[in-house]
């Protein structure tokens, strides 16, 4: 096995979802074990395949039970239980409980009672109105469903992925690719390098001599579950997360037009093949050739098929014809964004939060190593259950980051911060003269999704006229694939961060990515400021500002918009001027 942590970490998570089917819930003790070993997996520094179970079950998180299925998977390739429950729990039957009102304990119920075992199921006893009839359900029910069917794209047409689901499997993927022999190049390409919120097929393309081996390889991967088709340049298969890879093996000195080809967009690429026709060229997957003779021009690197059409080249996350060549013919593409170019993050959580893993000082610890100037920290509020902090102890925070400060010296600036809640009325947490007390104040919303267009704009208008709050976070609430968005006016949102100051956040964890693409676009040459942030809840998670800054480059967004690029004095100067409205 290639990956022991990444199947261990696959199949855990795997474990955790069937079993809180099996149980009806997801809060059983079963599978909180399982959730909790992942997590012990995800933070080891060594494979897990080279402990013993007793060696397993020393690690905190790990139980004797959990051990032996680890030390089952590694050494045999599979766990039993798992391949059970899998038997049990059918994939289309799975993805009924990732619709919003549709727990682990309903899918249970409508299995049971209405037979409903797929989303099609699901969408005809919607329409003959069966769901209504189950104790616990209603109309309302029934019109919360449909909503959240249609809103998630599950209403018939082609199912397309989460980016989150996506990605770490596409990245595993390219990572072992490049280490079999004779492979010279890898990469994912499609929507997934264009970095798309939702992924249809995983599409790779490999530099290699030899295909025939690295097709067996992909074949006898234990994360697939049938081979779909198998050929001399081109393999198939789903994997047991449902999603389809197409792996190409193309001849290294065609990997570039291979490359180009399978990114896409199929728009961007139509324009490029007409600019190739309006210069005696032709434009496939192969190569770049002259019409007249088949002379190949370029087709080993992007760049260079770019530079032969008169272009600079253009990053894959702009590749959508949404303007992109134009910008380039002038001179006007966007300025990629880089994590090297971010100087802080706003939004962190310790374990003081009820969701967080990690505490102060290991947290300090990862920022500084990162280089950064600013960093905030940002407990949930108390009106959040389960997870929010009283006044108290966050009084006790903030000395014990006042203590840290005068530790550390001044090459890091920690700002005691908090995330609000927004309640349905727009009110926020504690009163406001407390409030007014944090470094930093950014409010979000976790509750009541279901309020109409004009309640949810208004209650964001009014925290964002409440000169305690500095930001916005994740605006629309959204969990991509599992949760839309909240409905809002997002102009007139955009309106009034120009008119308070008000920063709105990136969120650049995967599930998130909120603010989307589309609103960093439309708020293109307005006088807004955003703030890009990790929301990490673990120290490990600051690294998702690396996929922030390809969301935010994707939306065209310009680095003097984004607050995380300025100096640290300019940056609390721009915090001050906030908090002169009170």
């Amino acid at each position: 096995m290639a990956d022991h942590k990444a199947d261990v970490v696959d199949a855990l998570r795997e474990l955790a979802e069937l079993t809180a089917l099996e149980e009806g819930s997801p809060q059983s003790f079963r599978v909180r074990a399982y959730e909790n070993a992942m997590r012990a997996v995800q933070a080891m520094a060594e494979d897990p395949g080279s402990l013993t179970v007793a060696q397993l079950t020393k690690k905190d998180g790990i139980g004797k039970s959990t051990a032996q299925k680890i030390h089952e998977l590694v050494t045999t390739g599979r766990i039993d239980k798992l391949e059970a429950l899998r038997q049990a729990w059918p994939r289309a039957v799975v993805e009924l409980s990732h619709i919003p009102g549709v727990g682990p304990k309903a899918v249970k119920k409508l299995r049971s009672e209405l037979g409903i075992e797929s989303v099609a199921d699901l969408r005809a006893a919607l329409d003959a109105q069966k769901i209504r009839t189950l104790a616990g359900f209603g109309a309302k029910s029934e019109e919360k469903i449909k909503k959240a069917i249609e809103r998630l794209g599950l209403d018939g047409k082609q199912h397309r992925a989460p980016i989150a689901k996506a990605l770490p499997l596409a990245s595993r993927l390219v990572h072992e690719v490049r280490e079999l022999p004779g492979v010279v190049a890898a990469r994912y390409c499609g929507s997934l390098r264009r970095f798309r919120e939702t992924i249809g097929d995983l599409d790779i393309v490999v530099a290699a001599d030899d295909a025939a081996p690295i097709m067996e390889w992909l074949k006898g991967l234990n994360m697939v579950e049938q081979v779909i088709v198998s050929g001399d340049t081109k393999t198939s298969v789903l994997t047991r997360k449902g999603l389809q890879v197409d792996l190409r093996v193309v001849a290294p000195h065609q990997y570039g037009a291979a490359s180009l080809y399978f990114t896409g967009s199929k728009a961007h690429n139509i324009k490029l093949r007409q600019r190739a026709i309006a210069r005696g060229m032709q434009l496939n997957e192969y190569a770049l050739e002259r019409v007249d003779g088949g002379e190949v021009v370029a087709s080993e690197t992007e760049e260079a098929i770019y530079r032969a059409l008169d272009l600079p080249f253009i990053p894959a996350v702009l590749r959508e014809d949404d303007g992109e060549i134009e910008a380039a013919e002038r001179g006007e593409l966007p300025t990629p964004l880089e994590v090297e170019a971010l100087f802080g993050d706003l939004h962190v959580h310790t374990d003081l939060s009820g969701d967080g893993r990690s505490p102060l000082s290991t947290m300090v610890e990862a920022a500084r190593a990162r280089g950064y100037r600013f960093l905030a920290i940002t407990e949930h509020a108390e009106a959040l259950p389960m997870q929010g902090v009283g006044r108290e102890a966050l009084l006790e925070q903030r000395d014990a980051i006042r203590a840290l400060q005068r530790e550390i010296g001044d090459g890091l600036t920690l700002l005691h911060g908090i995330e609000l809640n927004i309640d349905a009325e727009g009110g926020l947490d504690y009163d406001h003269e407390f409030r007014m007390q944090f470094d930093w104040c950014l409010a979000s919303v976790h509750t009541h999704f279901d309020l109409s267009r004009e309640r949810q704009t208004q209650r964001i208008l009014a925290a964002m006229k409440d000169p305690s709050v500095n930001m916005i976070g994740h605006l629309t609430a959204r969990s991509i694939g599992k949760r839309p968005g909240i409905e809002l006016d997002i102009d007139a949102v955009l309106d009034a961060a120009e008119e308070t100051g008000t920063g709105l956040e990136i969120n650049a964890g995967l599930p998130r990515l909120d603010v989307s693409t589309e609103v960093l676009r439309r708020a293109r040459g307005r006088d807004i400021t955003f703030v890009m942030v990790s929301d990490a809840h673990h120290e490990s998670e600051l690294d998702r500002m690396r996929w922030g800054v390809k969301h935010a480059s994707r939306g065209w967004l310009d680095p003097e918009r984004l607050a995380n690029t300025w100096s640290r004095e300019r940056f609390l100067a721009w915090t001050q001027q906030r908090r002169s409205r009170a």
